[in-house]
């Protein structure tokens, strides 16, 4: 599912009313990393209708905010336009700036899946490829990883995605974190949880008696996997040693696609509460089909900025689109989780 805004055009659809950024405020943090999303969703629109020039719609997404376009990330398959790369072109006025008040100097961002031809083939295998907990293998993977090894020498980096995009984001920056060191800012929009969404059931009982359920399941597989005794064998819990790196995750309760996030992490204070914080902590970082396939499941956090936008939506469609993101007059709910 796309969800990428209807209109194309920034005029019409985009946050014109941010005129000026203010780069300590959140929400316009929020409202940039988004909209450089959907300038990519817009690139590739712009290259199957062949917009070129005055006519391309995309540039104001990031033009818009000072920003210019400095690579178009290209799958191997079918020459799609994934992704970009964009650079401030101010970022030395805010170089003095504390690291909370500066812009970044370079975004790197993925859209997510366009159920259209011409996309759909490639986008569903990289769904595909996310649903077995091995979108690290995919070509898209490697070239995102790529570009944002490479971006980082030249300056501060953040990441953005929205939906399929928002997986990507996190792999490379799980990657960038555990492989380099280097914990990127990043904001993942309506990411994908692969399990059922539970978070929809209303009644808080229930949820809790269903994944109190799946939790002593999943820690005992685990167990009998040798999850436990595998990672008890290394120097560093590769899952405990990501929990420096707090990437930012915006959900909608009523998308099913990502809002069992909430539920992931509202669990783990759930399961201490109620004196089984040992069998949380095995769950947290395991789950069935990851224990079962011996790969890690890469949509696990330890840590998380998470924001929840609790508003009700006329459709699914509407709860997983990138527009929600900008909206100035959002009810937000925000929680902080570290791992322990």
């Amino acid at each position: 599912m796309a969800c990428e805004c209807e209109s194309q055009v920034f005029s019409l659809s985009g946050p014109s009313f941010l005129t000026a950024v203010d780069w300590s405020n959140s929400h316009h943090r929020r409202s940039v990393a988004a909209s450089l999303v959907q300038g990519v969703y817009a690139l590739e629109e712009d290259r199957h209708r062949n917009r070129q020039g005055s006519d391309a719609l995309a540039p104001p997404w990031w033009l818009s905010f000072n920003f210019r376009l400095v690579q178009i990330l290209v799958d191997s398959h079918d020459v799609s336009h994934f992704g970009a790369i964009f650079e401030f072109v101010n970022y030395p006025y805010y170089h003095q700036a504390p690291a909370g008040q500066r812009p970044p100097q370079y975004v790197v961002a993925f859209r997510g899946t366009i159920p259209k031809a011409g996309n759909r083939k490639e986008d569903f295998k990289l769904d595909i490829h996310l649903a077995v907990n091995d979108l690290q293998k995919s070509s898209r993977f490697q070239t995102g990883l790529e570009a944002a090894s490479q971006t980082v020498r030249y300056g501060t980096v953040w990441l953005a995605g929205h939906s399929l995009g928002s997986s990507l984001a996190l792999v490379v920056g799980r990657e960038m974190a555990k492989s380099y060191g280097c914990h990127l800012e990043t904001y993942l929009f309506n990411p994908p949880f692969v399990s059922p969404p539970i978070e929809r059931i209303k009644s808080d009982k229930v949820k809790l008696g269903l994944r109190l359920a799946g939790s002593i399941v999943t820690a005992g597989v685990a167990v009998v996997a040798g999850a436990v005794a595998g990672a008890g064998a290394r120097d560093i819990d590769p899952f405990v040693a990501l929990s420096t790196w707090v990437p930012y995750l915006f959900i909608n309760r009523s998308d099913p696609i990502c809002s069992e996030y909430a539920g992931y992490f509202k669990h783990r204070e759930d399961m201490e509460a109620i004196g089984a914080g040992r069998i949380g902590k095995v769950a947290t970082k395991n789950s069935i089909g990851s224990i079962l396939s011996s790969r890690e499941a890469l949509h696990l956090l330890p840590s998380a900025y998470l924001t929840i936008n609790g508003a009700a939506a006329a459709s699914v469609r509407e709860a997983h689109g990138i527009c929600q993101w900008w909206t100035h007059d959002l009810q937000l709910e925000y929680k902080y989780y570290q791992n322990n």
